[in-house]
């Protein structure tokens, strides 16, 4: 079973931007109410398309230089990742339904 990696500043690079397949970051925080409303929609996703995407989570308050990197300014916000760059940019506590319309159409083998 699948399930979301946590991933720091440290190893961004190796797990998401170096990763062989499309990767889902969930930039989050534990104080964040909207976070841990989106949270069981991201596990799903982590566990339904563990094949075919890698799906990470990103504590903003433990490792706050990615997401500088990449402008953060808001939280939930869930980036994907294709072949290092950000191809789509989702903002906000939206239903697994609307997050798995904006994905989907960057994965390139879809879930059988």
């Amino acid at each position: 079973m699948a399930k979301p990696l946590a991933v720091t500043d440290a190893d961004f690079q190796n797990e998401i931007l170096n990763s062989d397949k499309p990767a889902l970051v969930d930039f989050w925080a534990e104080w964040c109410g909207p976070c841990r409303m989106i949270a069981p929609s991201v596990a799903a996703i982590a566990e339904e398309y563990g094949e075919v995407l890698k799906v990470a989570k990103v504590d903003v308050d433990e490792n706050p230089a990615v997401p500088g990197r990449y402008g953060i300014v808001g939280i939930p916000t869930l980036m994907l990742f294709k072949n290092g760059e950000v191809v789509e940019r989702i903002t906000g506590a939206l239903p697994k339904e609307r997050i798995l319309a904006q994905i989907l159409p960057h994965i390139e083998t879809a879930k059988a």
